[in-house]
């Protein structure tokens, strides 16, 4: 789950992180006040869940009121484009009005999760304020990293040798380690997946304050922290990732024509790469699970049918704990309520394998039963061959 920069920031001050004086805006004229509460130059952000804001004129710099209204008129209600937005953009529905930060030099902090070797890591660079991923690119050298064993955590001498590598000594060296210290802390605690500041400012004085805030969380922990779940802005996700949610369906929307119902994420990987070997492109990941219910594979069927893009849905089942004929009696019922007019593809195997075949058989509808995954490829290849 992601969360806008201002909530992000609120988390951050509460663990000791350095922040500017700021406030969130709404309207036009909310903007206005808290531009004069914190008082000018102010930053005006557009608060939307990409990156590539300021690249999208996203982020205004305004020295007066007139300033401020003007770049709150022209972004609020708006969409805003941005290299990770797609061409259709984000409406921005909030603001982040802050004070304006005058910093002598700019740092990249990052705490992130290292699959290879299972711990967290600490990242740091001097290449604040451009993308982490392209200055990895382009100069691998001017990373830094720290690996937090998962027993004892940061140590602190960690966080100093960071800094050092960074080029600090004495109170800058000292403020940049405690601000690590306290985000590996927020990411710990907060069970996050990535918690970032790019950039981290360094002022004349060599103060330390965090210019951006990134905080992502694992969607599987989030159980354990009530209030970091009502941060969610259901407007930043896809309405048909919202609808699967509120069903406990694991539903992540892509760019294909093919819709996908499994059961397991190791099967839909699997499937995704069929479809994709078949000439066609997966249009979603959609994963029932292993304890679905004939309510959710219905559901779920009408989720797929929803998506404008879908041009034939491909379902891949092996029944295990979710058996084959709870999945046929869910796959009947949502086609029997909705008007289905793309192909549909079934591949069944597994427990009750028979039992869904028949109940598909005596449903009437127009489903296209597969024996094996070849002769599956096959069908779900000619399937968009007619949808072209």
């Amino acid at each position: 789950m992601r969360i806008h920069e201002f909530q992000a920031k609120r988390l951050f001050a509460e663990h000791g992180i350095p922040i500017a004086p700021s406030r969130p805006a709404t309207d036009v004229e909310e903007a206005v006040a808290a531009s004069e509460e914190i008082g000018l130059p102010v930053v005006v952000k557009a608060q939307i869940h990409a990156g590539g804001r300021g690249k999208a004129g996203g982020v205004v710099v305004a020295t007066t009121t007139d300033g401020v209204r003007r770049a709150a008129e022209r972004l609020l209600g708006a969409p805003l484009v941005t290299h990770q937005t797609g061409p259709e953009g984000c409406v921005v529905r909030t603001l982040l009005v802050e004070k304006a930060v005058r910093a002598a030099s700019e740092l990249y902090l990052g705490v992130i999760v290292d699959r290879a070797r299972r711990r967290i890591v600490a990242i740091a660079s001097r290449a604040g304020g451009v993308d982490i991923e392209e200055t990895a690119r382009r100069n691998p050298d001017a990373i830094f990293k720290e690996w937090v064993d998962p027993m004892i955590g940061l140590r602190p001498f960690q966080a100093f040798r960071l800094a050092h590598r960074l080029g600090l000594s004495g109170p800058p060296a000292r403020g940049v380690a405690k601000v690590v210290v306290s985000l590996c802390r927020l990411f710990r605690e907060a069970d996050c997946s990535l918690a970032e500041i790019n950039p981290l400012g360094l002022t004349e004085d060599g103060e330390p304050i965090a210019v951006d805030a990134k905080l992502t969380f694992d969607d599987n922990a989030l159980f354990r922290h009530p209030e970091i779940r009502e941060l969610r802005d259901l407007n930043e996700e896809d309405p048909l990732e919202v609808e699967a949610t509120s069903v406990d369906l694991n539903y992540i929307k892509l760019d294909g024509n093919v819709g996908c119902l499994v059961n397991g994420a190791g099967l839909a990987m699997a499937t995704m790469d069929l479809i994709q070997h078949a000439g066609a492109r997966p249009a979603n990941f959609l994963d029932v699970g292993g304890g679905a219910t004939a309510e959710m594979i219905d559901k779920g069927f009408r989720i797929l049918i929803a998506d404008p893009d879908v041009e034939a849905v491909f379902i891949n089942i092996f029944g295990g704990i979710l058996r084959c004929d709870v999945l046929a009696e869910g796959v009947v019922a949502a086609a029997e309520a909705v008007d289905v007019d793309v192909p549909v593809i079934v591949r069944l195997e597994g427990t009750n394998v028979e039992a869904g075949r028949a109940i598909l058989g005596a449903s009437g509808l127009a489903f296209r039963t597969a024996s094996d995954l070849r002769e599956a490829a096959s069908m779900v290849a000619a399937a968009v061959k007619e949808g072209s």
